[in-house]
């Protein structure tokens, strides 16, 4: 991010626009909206910017050539005569009495950038895009356009104006911030929206009666529990959490985050939420998860909604029931929330499918390795009975997998599909035979979270392999890239 996008207060600031032509006006429509004190210097205007200043007194034209000392004093200065020359001494000038400075569409010799606004005064929506791409900013607020109701801004005002009573009536922030969701989703927002200013007044005294009555009947010893919601985080690329996620995501209290999680799926989360990383990576420090289950019970019983977030699906080798039953046991409200297993986005970017009609009804998922640490046993028995499945956790593994198979007979010679990091920009997707699996792992150096697919085949169901796919032969990794016969 080269630019930092922040509002600017401009009440009772003086700004400049050089220039008096149509460049001119566009900033000028822009800025008459504000409460700045807005000076335009050029030897002559467009008709337009005339009629302006004849209707906004705090347009202030000064038809004559642009001066150097007239930065003096501005909080801004927009260089928008279209004269080269003229825009470079508007730009030295600036630099000389420390004002920003912006050249119109020339991002490379701006200060600042003026987005692309949504205006529902006093709620505005700003799109930017670096300078790079106006036409994508356009397309963005258009839809925001037809989607934001026209009169939104009303909401925005009456929610200023009951701020202060809201404040000075309800002093926990957390129930504030419950009060005000009940304010704008519900009859209150209805009403302000439909232009009833009486039917909103007495349906915002009415919602914050109500709401101080159920505060005060609420004893120490009966405070209404809070709420843990289970989120599948997906397998890596924000692109791919759910709606449903998302919203979890942005009314939580508390996240209480896996190791696995991509961090970028935690940009969507509110900024104030308290944040606990519970990580656990094999042969490393970890929480116990004793220690996470008290953790999900103490944030929701001191009333907080509480997003326990988990890579993948929760209910996929997400260890979520010792959680579920902690809450439970609790008398928690729990939700589960479902995400994007490992798996299914490993067979996405090997583009392998899950089942084939006709020969794969069916496919397991199983992990490498119990408690103890053994390969299981479903391992061998789905080797002989010729079943495809997904083995998560396997690549650490990866040795023992290969010994016991072979001591079980299993045929060595069976292709194994290994997809490192599943829809992350390190991805990465690899196939070898079963024998030479412990050595394709440590010849492709392969230690991030991999999902192996044995039983799978390209050739069975006639598809050209992924693109990407290495093959590793006697350790030595060389391309795949065979013809469908």
């Amino acid at each position: 991010m080269r630019y930092f996008p922040i509002f600017l207060d401009l009440d009772k600031q003086s700004v400049l626009i050089v220039g008096g032509g149509e460049t001119a006006l566009q900033k000028l429509r822009l800025l008459v909206k504000t409460q700045a004190h807005i000076f335009v210097v050029a030897p002559s205007f467009e008709p337009e910017i005339v009629e302006l200043a004849k209707r906004h007194a705090h347009i202030n034209l000064m038809e004559r050539a642009f001066d150097p000392q007239d930065a003096h004093g501005k909080r801004l200065i927009y260089g928008a005569s279209e004269d080269e020359a003229i825009d470079q001494l508007a730009q030295n000038s600036a630099q000389k009495f420390n004002v920003l400075f912006n050249k119109v569409d020339v991002p490379k010799d701006c200060d600042f950038i003026t987005p692309s606004l949504v205006d529902r005064d006093p709620i505005t929506v700003a799109i930017g895009t670096e300078g790079t791409a106006p036409l994508l900013a356009r397309e963005i607020k258009a839809k925001l356009d037809q989607w934001l109701p026209a009169n939104l801004g009303a909401l925005g005002r009456q929610a200023q104006a009951i701020r202060p009573l809201i404040l000075e009536r309800i002093s926990q922030g957390r129930d504030r911030l419950r009060l005000w969701e009940r304010l704008l989703s519900g009859p209150f927002r209805s009403a302000v929206l439909e232009g009833d200013e009486a039917k909103a007044d007495q349906v915002f005294q009415d919602e914050i009666e109500q709401f101080e009555q159920s505060l005060n009947q609420t004893s120490e010893t009966s405070k209404p529990k809070g709420s843990v919601t289970f989120v599948g985080a997906g397998p890596g690329d924000p692109d791919l959490l759910t709606l449903k996620a998302l919203h979890c995501l942005q009314g939580a209290d508390v996240l209480v985050v896996d190791r696995l999680v991509n961090q970028q799926v935690l940009d969507y989360a509110r900024r104030d939420a308290t944040r606990i990383h519970v990580g656990k990576q094999a042969g490393g420090p970890s929480h116990p998860q004793e220690e996470i289950n008290q953790i999900l019970v103490r944030e929701a019983l001191s009333g907080a909604r509480v997003v326990r977030v988990k890579g993948g699906d929760p209910n996929v080798f997400g260890r979520i029931q010792e959680e579920l039953a902690a809450c439970q046991l609790m008398g928690i409200n729990v939700d589960v929330v479902p995400g994007i297993s490992a798996a299914q986005a490993a067979s996405a970017a090997a583009q392998l499918p899950l089942t084939f009609r006709g020969q794969h009804r069916s496919i397991t998922f199983i992990t490498a390795a119990t408690k103890d640490q053994i390969v299981s046993s479903d391992v061998i028995a789905f080797m002989k009975a010729g079943r495809p499945f997904a083995i998560y956790m396997g690549v650490r593994l990866a040795g023992e997998i290969v010994k016991s198979l072979q001591t079980a007979g299993a045929d060595m010679d069976t292709n194994v599909i290994i997809v490192e990091n599943a829809s992350c920009k390190n991805e990465r997707l690899f196939a070898t035979p079963l024998k030479h699996l412990h050595e394709a792992v440590e010849g492709f150096e392969i230690n991030g979270p991999s999902i192996l697919f044995v039983g799978l085949s390209y050739d069975d169901m006639g598809l050209m392999p992924a693109t990407n796919l290495e093959q590793f032969e006697a350790s030595n990794v060389v391309p795949l890239n065979r013809q469908v016969s």
